[in-house]
């Protein structure tokens, strides 16, 4: 999940800026998995990307504290255009309070198909 209420994401999307995801609790990902690019206020999914490292914790942040590098595979370049998560079969209140959450393989791969109709290789 990225962008929040008060700090919504811009339109826009930089697959260069795609570089790290933050957790305020240990993630249950480890480098080699995938995962599915959620925005918040938007509540649309778009982009594919590959954890690259394992999380680590940075005991110095009172917030986010849990860290792992990401590297994106596939994005939609404007969040007008990103398909919504409900399409995917995944419903917001589900995401509400995570900053992330497991999907079942079908949702996963019901996602990347609705992100690589409307995006691009990253």
């Amino acid at each position: 999940m990225r962008g929040r209420g008060e700090q919504p994401l811009d339109a826009p999307v930089r697959a260069s800026d795609i570089r790290a995801h933050s957790s305020s609790k240990r993630p249950s990902v480890q480098r080699g998995d995938e995962a599915i690019l959620y925005a918040a206020v938007w509540q649309c999914v778009f982009g594919v990307v590959d954890v690259v490292g394992d999380p680590e914790n940075d005991p110095d942040r009172t917030r986010w504290a849990w860290r792992f590098p990401i590297r994106p595979t596939l994005v939609v370049s404007d969040l007008h255009d990103a398909p919504p998560v409900e399409s995917a079969g995944i419903f917001p209140q589900s995401l509400w309070r995570h900053s992330h959450i497991r999907l079942t393989d079908e949702q996963f791969e019901t996602a990347r198909t609705l992100i690589d109709a409307v995006g691009s290789a990253a």
